[in-house]
């Protein structure tokens, strides 16, 4: 098949990390169609943005983040993220088949599929989410494993330019990098020839010590400090190894 990456379509370009890859001018013949033009949880939407726009890759950003509004309402979280995926999936492998080319698709995932209770996991660690974002986008996962030329990035981001909280954990730690790191890792694997599953990350670092260098301000406290407030469950040591991502990056 032929493989042809210009005309990108970005889903959830108005979301924090489509706007930065919008901001970033790293992508040429971008799309950003509102959700009244294309709405992922509509097949009909879909087939007929695809009809009328002649795609070749896809960086697919659409989802619903919000854990709380996901523990409240998990049917928002199945609409959006698993079916509005599997839509999406489901049109390209019909484009495929139709004319006989492939579609590069890159799909926003999340650290939150690994249990994120002892770290340094791997992208071959067991996948137990611990609340229903997690599963969600573990079930959009899935949908995306049916297609023949695509990137999984699971990833933990910030926009270090707006830490909108004034307490962080010492004893929560993740592999978060910040906001532009991920759109070039998205740019590179964009234009890469890998296909699978990717951890896209920064070293381990409690969230406190990680964001403090940005946010001078910021005050130390305890995970328990922050769960005590939730009605979900939050991670411990959601930290990756990332040692794949790296070795790609540095060729």
């Amino acid at each position: 098949m032929n493989i042809d990456l210009s005309n990108i379509l970005l889903t959830g370009g108005s979301g924090t990390l489509g706007t930065q890859i919008i901001k970033s001018q790293l992508f040429d013949n971008l799309l950003t169609p509102s959700k009244n033009v294309l709405d992922i949880s509509k097949s009909t939407s879909i087939n007929k943005f695809f009809y009328n726009n002649e795609i070749n890759s896809v960086i697919h950003c659409a989802a619903l983040s919000k854990m709380a509004i996901c523990e409240e309402k998990p049917q928002d979280a199945i609409k959006t993220n698993i079916i509005g995926t599997a839509n999406l999936v489901r049109s390209i492998i019909g484009i495929e088949q139709q004319k006989e080319r492939e579609i590069r698709f890159i799909h926003i995932s999340t650290d939150g599929v690994y249990s994120s209770k002892e770290g340094n996991y791997s992208e071959k660690s067991a996948t137990i989410p611990y609340n229903n974002y997690g599963w969600s986008k573990l079930g959009a996962e899935c949908a995306v494993r049916l297609l023949s030329n695509y990137a999984i990035i699971r990833t933990r981001f910030f926009d270090p330019d707006n830490i909108p909280f004034d307490n962080s954990a010492k004893d929560i730690f993740t592999s978060s990098i910040p906001l532009s790191e991920l759109v070039e890792a998205i740019y590179l694997l964009l234009y890469s020839k890998f296909i699978g599953i990717i951890n896209v990350g920064d070293v381990k670092m409690s969230e406190f010590d990680r964001y403090k260098k940005y946010k001078p301000s910021l005050k130390f406290c305890k995970r328990d400090d922050i769960a005590k407030h939730l009605k979900f469950d939050i991670a411990k040591d959601a930290s990756m190894n990332c040692d794949l991502w790296q070795n790609l990056k540095n060729k």
